[in-house]
């Protein structure tokens, strides 16, 4: 009794840090969607971790989670949706082959994420460059002659050295890959083994909360990097978002990519976001100082950093343990 009673207040303390300002939001969605709306802004889908990623819930197949996720794409006619691959998941579940098939089936690309998620800061280029290749057939297999030479650091660890970062970056001109950035993310990976948890205990009011919190999460993270852009351009650049192909994110999906449109969010592919001047550096093979991201860029000008809004942590760690 006194462990449930602890759950109940841990939540309670959640739903007034997550749930409630959403209903303080709300009272004002009209106008703000409204200015939003009224300054279009094109964002790049990017689904790293296929075809496996986290915990899943019970009865819920790799192939339900990317069944899910494709169909919202569809329903919110998104475009090309970029997944970054890691190969080996198909040996470590093997329900999981398949998943690449319908995707691509769905008319969306895949491109490199390594075979084994490999951190190239903790390993030595020539293992990270050798799991990069043995990715490549599986990626020639599925791509049938069409672009998949697009790269997704890892981790977005690029090396811990300048000479590291230097040589990764000749490798992957050589082998003729561009780097796919990312712009924005609020940490989605996060939720998703806490939702396992939650629905295999049953607790769907710990369910609403990781809903609502997830959501707060995305709007957040997209006015936060809005005003980041606005204060070193006065513009929108387009967006990349970095996402994971997990269950939750896969039950969220139709309802995030409506809070994005309704925030003024058209959906682009990854191709055209990147040929905004912002993402030139992705395409260099030498070392380069130039910013990669809006928090980089803000400090290369000297300008201070706005605290970011705390997306996930602690909090998610705990629920339904």
């Amino acid at each position: 009794m006194a462990v449930e009673g602890g759950a109940r207040r841990a939540r309670a303390g959640l739903w007034a840090r997550w749930i409630a300002p959403l209903a303080v939001l709300a009272m004002t969605a009209g106008a703000a969607q409204a200015a939003q709306a009224a300054t279009p802004v094109k964002m790049a889908l990017t689904f790293d971790d296929l075809p496996a990623h986290s915990a899943l819930p019970p009865g819920v197949s790799r192939m339900d989670v990317a069944g899910r996720l494709l169909a919202a794409f569809h329903d919110a006619r998104t475009g090309p949706v970029y997944g970054f691959v890691n190969g080996v998941q198909e040996e470590k579940e093997p329900d999981s082959v398949g998943v690449l098939s319908l995707w691509r089936a769905a008319g969306h690309p895949l491109a490199n994420h390594t075979w084994s998620h490999m951190n190239l800061n903790t390993n030595g280029l020539a293992d990270w460059e050798a799991d990069l290749v043995r990715n490549e057939s599986l990626l020639e297999k599925h791509m049938a002659g069409q672009d998949w030479r697009w790269v997704r650091y890892p981790y977005l660890s690029e090396g811990e050295t300048p000479e590291k970062h230097a040589a990764a970056r000749k490798v992957l001109k050589t082998r003729g890959y561009r780097i796919a950035g990312v712009t924005m993310s609020f940490g989605d990976y996060a939720w998703n083994e806490p939702y396992a948890r939650c629905m295999a205990k049953g607790d769907t009011a710990a369910v609403a909360v990781l809903e609502a919190s997830y959501l707060k999460a995305a709007k957040d993270s997209l006015d936060f990097e809005r005003g980041l852009s606005a204060t070193l351009y006065g513009r929108d650049i387009p967006y990349v978002l970095l996402m994971h192909a997990g269950a939750f994110d896969a039950r969220m999906m139709p309802r995030l990519l409506k809070l994005y449109q309704d925030n003024g969010v058209t959906f682009v592919g990854l191709e055209e976001a990147e040929r905004d001047k912002f993402y030139a550096a992705d395409f260099h093979a030498e070392a380069t100082a130039v910013p990669t991201t809006l928090e980089e860029a803000m400090k290369a000008k000297g300008l201070p950093v706005p605290s970011q809004p705390a997306w996930g942590g602690a909090e998610l760690d705990k629920m339904c343990r």
